[in-house]
């Protein structure tokens, strides 16, 4: 009988994080990575068991996840971790979940759906701030307007900071073009191609940038609107340097030698926000939909610090699969979990516009 969720990436700043939180809530999981010493310490901390492997192996893979229920994965950049993890569980009949906000690899799950149900597991990445409260927004705009042809999603943060992992992603992807979903199809465009007012809950409005979010996949998924555009609060004038940097140095930001000197400065930064940071920090939420009538809906909330989200959230979810509450295939959160997931979460609730 397989029991027990396997937590990879145990050892990166959200991973730890959420073993921390599944300690004091009591959830039985076992930490796994490719770093003994580092998950060796942990484990001490924890008193969780843990396993140590790498991905580069189809059959390493399917022999440590085979005795387990679900896998909570959250090493990343996703693009080069979730494929052959994903494939892994497949194999072996295993619940996949992930704390990835990456485009590509949600679209990737989308793909493996058929292979999903006919190995009866669900596929259910993005189980954390990536993307649970922008997917329950939509789905909740859309029940709102059911005929809503464009969406908008934005987000923004009140206090705290990045931690390495998705430094290191952002880092990845320098360079890269920015994505919007556009008559039902994921399109490139540049990031920062659009910028809208977004009325927050914080009651100040904010400035925010288009970004490839998560959402550009999700949202289709969840709700079959075809026009789609994912949001992010910073400040003007870091807009009007990226804007400058994409125009003139867009080749040189996606250099090798560019990308490493990124993640080097990362790397010597804090690992992530801290215990009081967290504590005192939250995130802002925001959607609008319209038809083609002009007729629109928007609605915003917040919910804790992206990070405190994270942990709770996938835990919560994790959970959930644990006590056999999932849905088959692959699937989105509000998909498995419907609109109200954020509430149940953390008791956050939607505020009409």
């Amino acid at each position: 009988m397989k029991n027990k969720c396997l937590l990879y990436g145990a050892t990166g700043y959200t991973g730890t994080l959420i073993a921390r939180f599944a300690r004091e809530k009591n959830i039985a999981i076992v930490l796994a990575g490719r770093s003994e010493l580092k998950l060796k310490k942990l484990s001490t901390e924890l008193g969780f068991d843990y396993l140590v492997f790498g991905l580069n192996n189809h059959e390493t893979i399917c022999e440590n996840i085979r005795p387990f229920q679900v896998i909570l994965h959250a090493a990343g950049p996703f693009k080069y971790t979730a494929k052959q993890m994903m494939k892994a569980c497949i194999a072996e009949k295993v619940h996949y979940t992930d704390i990835t906000g990456e485009i590509e690899v949600f679209e990737i799950a989308a793909s493996l759906h058929t292979a999903a149900l006919k190995a009866e597991i669900m596929l259910l990445p993005g189980v954390g701030f990536d993307v649970v409260p922008t997917d329950c927004m939509a789905q909740y705009l859309y029940s709102q307007l059911p005929d809503a042809t464009h969406l908008q999603l934005a987000f923004a943060m009140d206090g705290g900071r990045i931690s390495h992992g998705t430094a290191n992603t952002m880092a990845e992807n320098l360079g890269s073009p920015g994505a919007m979903r556009k008559n039902g199809k994921i399109i490139g465009v540049p990031t920062g191609n659009n910028n809208i007012n977004v009325p927050f809950k914080s009651g100040k409005t904010r400035f925010c940038m288009s970004i490839p979010w998560g959402d550009v996949s999700t949202a289709f998924h969840s709700t079959g609107i075809p026009n789609v555009e994912t949001f992010m609060a910073t400040k003007p004038a870091l807009f009007r340097t990226s804007q400058f940097m994409q125009k003139y140095f867009s080749s040189m930001l996606s250099s090798k030698l560019v990308k490493r000197l990124a993640k080097f400065y990362i790397n010597r930064l804090p690992a992530g926000p801290s215990d009081e940071e967290r504590k005192s920090g939250r995130s802002l939420v925001w959607g609008k939909v319209w038809n083609e009538n002009g007729i629109e809906k928007q609605a915003r909330y917040a919910v804790p610090e992206a990070y405190t989200f994270t942990a709770i959230s996938a835990l919560f979810i994790i959970q959930k699969v644990l006590d056999g509450k999932l849905k088959i295939g692959y699937t989105t959160p509000s998909g498995a979990y419907g609109m109200h997931l954020t509430r149940d979460i953390c008791g956050t609730d939607f505020e009409n516009l």
